[in-house]
């Protein structure tokens, strides 16, 4: 690894191109800012979340490569923010620009294919679900018969928050499962796990630190609320970082790293890898000396990293959308969340909201004589008010 750069602030400071402008470029700027680093975004809606508060933005899709030079001959770095970048594109326009990218395109050609994810981190020794490549209906009878049903079955490409993801029971299903999926799929062997863990690891130009082990609540296969600490013993929460460095050690650039692991029968399984700041790390925004957003810009640009430590227990909680069918976006009962004490709230400027679209968060810290699930119920009473019904 290299040093880190020592850093000479000016004005205009350094620009960051952002491949992606939803709500993680949209707190990327939030924390460059202060640190004097301009940011650019492309994304292929005008006005996209992140445009409010970023300097500029250059419409286009994530894929294209056209919007990816622009956005490189307007920046000392480029980053991505959503794994649907193209990283032949991305490798082509640093060479030919010389703008370099991090996380490198190659850690993102290895995270976009779930099969290719699972091999690699296999042949290192990184314990994972065992699991089996699934073309078609009778690759996924097979697997089933290897596993033991129930297995996950798993779109290679494109899945995210759930999608891409079907629990087979049976070989009844088997069919309909496939169909689901619609593509190159892997089965992975189903976890009974204790309880889902996510770590955020950070690699540097001469560094790597993890940020405290969260535990992660889902439903309907979507973050629910991150909860730091993770509600395990110490021995757990230790290992569990001993699997997220060896994850960093298999990636190549500079960045964020967003790592969800399963903890089972007392070992630790990884589940996915996010070349990216990730919503289970938005907690770090007040519950760390240094979010997860500004580690990716210290990262990125090769500058020192700063303290991942935890400041107090913290509750991070989505905010989804509530309704039956896309419409504007108005969100109710704010009034509450704002007088919490100790309780932030993230509004990610999107103009519509969808069926369990993620629309924004509330993050609680904790008192001086509140534990964890005083502070968790605290986070879920006002997250469960907010709605963006009329009734």
């Amino acid at each position: 690894m290299d040093e880190p750069a020592d850093p000479t602030l000016t004005s205009p400071g350094p620009t960051l191109g952002v491949v992606g402008g939803g709500q993680l470029g949209r707190m990327l700027g939030e924390a460059a800012g202060p640190l004097g680093v301009e940011v650019v975004v492309s994304d292929p809606t005008p006005d996209c979340p992140a445009r409010p508060v970023v300097r500029d933005q250059v419409v286009g899709d994530f894929d294209d490569e056209a919007t990816i030079r622009e956005l490189a001959e307007r920046a000392d770095v480029l980053t991505y923010e959503i794994e649907l970048a193209d990283p032949d594109a991305l490798r082509r326009v640093a060479d030919e620009t010389g703008t370099p990218v991090h996380p490198d395109p190659g850690t993102l050609r290895t995270i976009q294919d779930k099969l290719v994810q699972n091999r690699a981190f296999a042949d290192a020794g990184i314990p994972i679900p065992e699991f089996r490549r699934v073309d078609d209906a009778e690759d996924l009878r097979t697997a089933g018969e290897e596993l033991g049903w129930p297995v996950m079955l798993k779109a290679r490409s494109g899945g995210y928050d759930g999608r891409g993801n079907f629990p087979v029971s049976g070989p009844d299903e088997v069919e309909a499962a496939v169909e689901e999926i619609g593509g190159p799929a892997l089965a992975e062997a189903f976890v009974e796990f204790e309880r889902e863990l996510a770590v955020i690891g950070v690699r540097g130009a001469a560094e790597r630190r993890t940020f405290p082990v969260t535990e992660t609540v889902h439903r309907e296969e979507i973050l629910r609320e991150s909860v730091s600490p993770a509600r395990t013993d110490e021995a757990t929460r230790t290992r569990a970082r001993e699997v997220a460095r060896d994850v960093l050690d298999e990636m190549d650039g500079r960045g964020v790293y967003g790592i969800e692991l399963f903890e089972h029968e007392g070992e630790i399984l990884v589940n996915e890898v996010a070349p990216r700041p990730h919503n289970s790390g938005h907690w770090t925004i007040e519950g760390c000396h240094t979010s997860q957003f500004e580690e990716h810009v210290r990262a990125v640009l090769g500058w020192p990293l700063g303290s991942t430590d935890r400041r107090a227990p913290t509750v991070s909680a989505n905010v989804l959308g509530d309704v039956d069918e896309p419409e504007p976006a108005e969100l109710r009962n704010v009034r509450r969340a704002l007088a919490e004490p100790r309780l932030s709230l993230h509004w990610y400027g999107k103009r519509e909201v969808r069926p369990l679209r993620k629309m924004g968060h509330v993050t609680a810290v904790a008192g001086d004589e509140e534990d964890v699930e005083d502070l968790l119920e605290r986070t879920r009473t006002v997250r469960d008010a907010l709605t963006f019904r009329t009734g």
